[in-house]
């Protein structure tokens, strides 16, 4: 579908990209992962056609469409979240007006531009648009109430959000990510991942959050040090896999280096000696003809560093007590109780809309309490971090001086490593806060309330705009933490890392798990299933119970004993017919993707692309084959079905 080949990109002296070749087929699902300023945003910018590269070639299959969502700024139209979820082409913009002001008018009378505006509407999806449109803005947390709502009474994140509706509603052949789950909640993280699990196209991705990555990626590709490297399978795949690659680099670079040494130090010795004179040169051309191997590039340890730590508060550290809120006439908790003791590790996860942001405003006493009690225990002194803290730096001082500014006593070289940690390195630390972007205002302000924690860490979304490196050091200070944390996250692998008691957030009530993340999903799994169960059961357990009964009047024991070893035959012969369709599938499936990646290794070798005629063979064998693929994956479906149903 779309084909990187010998792409070179440098800026200054900065060489971002060296020969590079990647291939993208359909129904790919690539991860690109790499450290800050690899150039990771600047390859989907050459890929959109919007940078030229120094060398080399983007090629795109003849009418394959792309469709990108940037990191940020998105443009703010003036239109509703509905409209601009539609206007995927155009045209539909002039036709949905057209035909709104001509709503009594017989539509197939109606002339617009070459045909009718009604026929010309349906032949652009028209109204199966609207409906998939509606289905996406719910899944990414929209209400029917928002659909009609202007974008330009809408926050930054909420925009991205209908850009991203809008994308999915075009459904291009490629869809381009640059960290898409940085404004989601953890609901609408999880329905996107599902769906995009589900998805025609390709995807090629950017991302941060562990456990997206994990869950969608296929293959991972690493851009570091200007060359692209190709793993099969997810993050933790490509972790393990590179960590060998990673080893046996390192035991030939060091096994290289010993022969280099050895030869060496032959030629210095001999060199001189007449006798030995012929046989140092030959070691020398030996010398000079090893293809030398490059040194590994050792990765950096996770940055580990000590808090301080705040005062020790008393046992019970916060209570609300029948809190009544609403916004107007919308009630969001009508007579709610919440409590937190010391120590505690709690994540508050519900659909978006639920009211956790609201709930932690009112533990923060950011937001008053409209009716009933909070209570602060015992020397506790609370802390909330939001977008909103921004607002608390000043703009005139340097990163430095601003880190440096905090009741804790703490040395510069120590600021200046909580800096680095969270991506201001080298001079930037001298940078003014007021040149600084949104997202690098919101990491200073994390890192000040880090430097000076209070013993009640009340935190919304604490990992939006760091990189993994990033995410890794805030995990690393929070579980030396030795004050209560209260949060709400979307990124599954920070919930996971640090969450030990979980409180769902819906319809205004409150539920606690007792438990970590995992403990509170296979809880709810229970739940909704005895849920959806329960009047079935019960339906199904009377009709058996009168079947049974009727059976035995009619039928001896021995009888009774006859027909069932029968049907237990027949369900055991068609569990192996079925187990064997599956098998012979998965064989295949196997087969053919052990084929795809011996043609795509093949296929980003600099070598292949002196062979014009090659490469069009190779691509044309991996079109079939992700046609094949497709085929056998949707037959295998089917047949695993079929299988599990007899199963049960």
């Amino acid at each position: 579908m779309l084909t990187i080949s010998g792409l070179s990109k440098a800026f200054g002296e900065k060489t971002l990209f060296d020969e590079v070749n990647l291939q993208i087929n359909e129904g790919d699902r690539i991860a690109i992962v790499g450290p800050n300023g690899a150039g990771k945003t600047t390859l989907f910018s050459i890929l959109l056609g919007e940078i030229e590269p120094d060398h080399g070639q983007v090629n795109l299959q003849r009418n394959r469409t792309l469709g990108y969502l940037p990191q940020e700024s998105a443009e703010v139209p003036d239109e509703s979240v509905l409209e601009l979820a539609v206007n995927v082409h155009p045209e539909i913009p002039g036709l949905r007006k057209f035909l709104s002001e001509h709503q009594e008018d017989d539509s197939s009378a109606v002339s617009h531009d070459d045909g009718t505006a009604y026929a010309r509407y349906e032949e652009l999806g028209g109204h199966t648009l609207e409906v998939r449109a509606k289905k996406i803005l719910m899944g990414l947390g929209f209400k029917e109430s928002d659909f009609n709502r202007s974008l330009q009474t809408l926050s930054g994140g909420w925009i991205m959000r209908t850009h991203l509706a809008r994308l999915l509603v075009m459904e291009p052949d490629l869809l381009m990510l640059d960290e898409p789950t940085n404004h989601l909640d953890l609901h609408s993280v999880l329905w996107f991942q599902n769906y995009l699990m589900n998805y025609t196209g390709a995807v090629l991705f950017i991302s941060h959050d562990r456990a997206f990555l994990n869950r969608l990626a296929q293959w991972t590709v690493e851009l570091r040090r200007g060359h692209l490297t190709r793993f099969r399978g997810n993050y933790d795949d490509y972790a393990r896999l590179k960590d060998e690659a990673l080893e046996q680099q390192r035991a030939a670079y060091k096994n290289q280096q010993r022969e280099i040494e050895r030869l060496t130090k032959f030629v210095e010795r001999f060199r001189s000696k007449a006798s030995k004179a012929t046989q140092a040169q030959s070691k020398l051309k030996q010398l000079e003809k090893i293809e030398r191997i490059e040194a590994p590039e050792e990765e950096k340890a996770n940055l580990k560093f000590q808090f301080p730590q705040p005062k020790r508060s008393g046992q019970k550290v916060i209570r609300l007590e029948n809190i009544h809120h609403s916004y107007g006439d919308l009630q969001v908790y009508q007579g709610v109780d919440f409590s937190a003791d010391r120590g505690k590790r709690i994540v508050l996860v519900g659909p978006n809309g639920a009211g956790k942001s609201t709930l932690l405003k009112l533990l923060a006493d950011v937001m008053p309490v409209q009716k009933g009690i909070r209570e602060l225990g015992h020397e506790v002194k609370g802390g909330y971090f939001s977008q909103q803290r921004i607002d608390v730096l000043n703009p005139e001082r340097t990163l430095i001086e601003e880190a440096l500014d905090t009741e804790q006593r703490i040395t510069e070289q120590h600021a200046r490593t909580v800096l680095g940690s969270f991506l201001f390195r080298g001079d930037d630390v001298f940078k003014k806060v007021k040149v600084l972007s949104g997202g690098e205002k919101s990491r200073l302000a994390l890192i000040k309330l880090l430097l000076n924690p209070p013993n009640l860490l009340l935190m919304d979304e604490p990992t939006t705009h760091l990189d993994m490196s990033g995410i890794d050091a805030l995990i690393s200070a929070l579980n030396q933490f030795s004050g209560t944390l209260i949060f709400i996250s979307h990124d599954v692998h920070f919930i996971r890392s640090i969450a030990e008691h979980v409180v769902h957030v819906e319809h205004g009530k409150l539920r606690s798990y007792h438990g970590n993340y995992d403990y509170y999903l296979s809880k709810r799994a229970e739940e909704e299933s005895r849920l959806n169960g329960a009047t079935e059961s019960k339906g199904k357990a009377q009709v058996v119970s009168r079947g049974a009964t009727a059976v035995t009047k009619t039928i001896s024991s021995k009888e009774r004993r006859r027909i069932e070893a029968e049907e237990r035959n027949k369900r055991s012969a068609k569990l192996r017919k079925y187990k064997s369709k599956v098998d012979a599938i998965e064989k295949e499936i196997t087969s053919l993707e052990e084929k795809q990646t011996t043609l795509t290794v093949e296929l980003e070798q600099p070598t292949t692309y002196q062979n014009g005629p090659r490469i069009v063979e190779i691509n044309q064998e991996l079109k079939m084959i992700s046609d094949l693929l497709e085929s056998r994956s949707s037959e295998w479906e089917v047949a695993q079905q079929e299988l599990e149903s007899h199963q049960s």
